[in-house]
């Protein structure tokens, strides 16, 4: 029996989809098996109401949400650049967040949440004490130096670029790097000052941080590109690698510019994924002459690879879902459609 018909008959709870579509090692399905080992025992999934509770919500922003919420198992097992996913109550939508923070010792996990939709605006309004109906992780694959020895991680000049809520998923990392004697780079992106998040928090644990934004509100005035052209033709600095975690748009200007300046870029397609399981498919990525799947194949990619266009397509399939959704949330029973196009009547 090879690994792979090992890999199915170990454990029933791992879909053959998975293994099937990609050829991965026991290794690399680990995080993958766990997930399902913890639902199927009933570690996590237990109805959220005795074991997934919110210790902490805290408004860092306008719309921007900061939540600790205590999953120990999860807290146990979780690295740098994985997610979880959560769910509000019985029939919620599966919203995939990226770990902001851990703390194994106290069995919590950091979230931060930006309202961007009905399901998120309820999140926002959870408070200590409250829970969620299913909260499930560590999913994904860790941070690539997560596994680099560290050693020669320390010979290496790192930069991190930030936009927006990116600046939650960027923290952990620059975090995992800091308490191993590694001090790396962070430029922080926003609009606007209001829009600056978690900046004590990276400045503890960065080497030099940069924040700027668009309007110059705030530290340097314009985007994250210019901040990076500033630092390596300017001010002369020198980065042997470049990680950009923001919106898309963002991520695929930084990309542009890197590969001019020959900086190897790794990117987080997070904002592409809708299942996190690989099940639905919506986070189809083409990178390079492969199609991979966000959730379970990253959501960290080689940034020069990645084709954004399309990505950013995709992203866009589920506008109208989701207005419909808000719009409900919003005018509740007094919005019955009618219109033939909101969906509202069905």
């Amino acid at each position: 029996m090879d690994e792979r018909e090992r890999d199915r008959h170990s454990t029933k709870a791992v879909p053959v989809l998975f293994a099937d579509r990609r050829e991965k090692s026991r290794k690399e399905l680990l995080p993958l098996c766990h997930f399902w080992r913890i639902i199927k025992k009933g570690d996590l999934l237990q109805g959220g109401r005795t074991c997934i509770r919110f210790l902490k919500a805290e408004k860092l922003s306008e719309n921007i949400f900061l939540m600790d919420v205590h999953a120990p198992r999860v807290a146990s097992h979780c690295e740098p650049g994985q997610f979880v996913i959560v769910k509000m109550d019985e029939k919620g939508e599966r919203i995939p967040l990226t770990i902001c923070d851990y703390d194994r010792e106290a069995g919590t996990i950091t979230i931060v949440v930006q309202e961007v939709g009905a399901s998120t605006v309820k999140m926002s309004e959870l408070k200590a004490g409250d829970s969620f109906r299913d909260f499930v992780g560590p999913l994904g694959c860790a941070s690539e130096f997560v596994e680099e020895d560290i050693e020669e991680l320390k010979k290496q000049k790192i930069l991190f670029v930030a936009g927006g809520l990116g600046t939650a998923p960027v923290y952990p990392q620059v975090k995992w790097l800091h308490e191993r004697g590694i001090d790396a780079d962070v430029i922080i992106g926003a609009k606007t000052k209001d829009l600056v998040i978690m900046e004590k928090e990276m400045e503890e644990v960065a080497g030099n941080l940069y924040v700027t934004t668009d309007d110059g509100s705030y530290g340097r005035s314009g985007m994250v590109t210019q901040v990076i052209k500033d630092l390596v033709e300017k001010e002369g600095k020198h980065y042997d690698k470049c990680v950009a975690i923001g919106p898309m748009i963002m991520m695929k200007f930084v990309c542009l510019l890197t590969k001019e300046l020959n900086l190897p870029t790794i990117v987080s397609m997070n904002p592409v994924m809708v299942d996190g399981t690989g099940m639905c498919g919506a986070c189809r990525l083409q990178v390079g002459d492969e199609i991979k799947f966000a959730c379970v194949d990253g959501p960290e990619f080689d940034g020069h690879l990645v084709d954004f266009d399309q990505a950013m397509k995709r992203s866009q399939m589920y506008r109208s879902v989701e207005g419909r959704a808000m719009l409900k949330l919003q005018e509740g029973d007094t919005h019955h459609g009618g219109c033939g196009h909101c969906g509202g009547d069905e």
